[in-house]
């Protein structure tokens, strides 16, 4: 159990911890994702992210853009999404889950 006295962003970087440790390393590209998503990591940092329909909500930056994609979390469902850029901001497009299985979804 992650300890509750920590800050969100302190929260987000133990989920990812214990994803990296638990991550499946069988395949050269199991491998090559794992060293990918551990370079694009950035201190978890708050960011608007948009939703269809308009919505928008308050979410958690984890990985730096590569252009097209970011993931982020989204503390209201309790798991991160894979995020595309657009001209306004990040749009979620429904990829959830995992950190590292949302970012090797790409």
């Amino acid at each position: 159990m992650i300890d509750p006295d920590l800050s969100v962003a302190e929260r987000i970087e133990a989920m990812i911890g214990e994803e990296i440790v638990e991550a499946p390393i069988t395949t050269r590209a199991e491998c090559n994702a794992l060293v990918a998503f551990q370079s694009a990591l950035v201190p978890p940092f708050e960011t608007t992210v948009n939703f269809s329909g308009g919505i928008t909500q308050r979410c958690w930056s984890v990985t730096r853009t590569d252009g097209s994609y970011r993931v982020v979390y989204l503390p209201l469902a309790g798991y991160f999404s894979l995020c595309v850029e657009s001209d306004f901001g990040p749009l979620d497009i429904g990829v959830h889950g995992p950190a590292l299985g949302c970012f090797a979804s790409v």
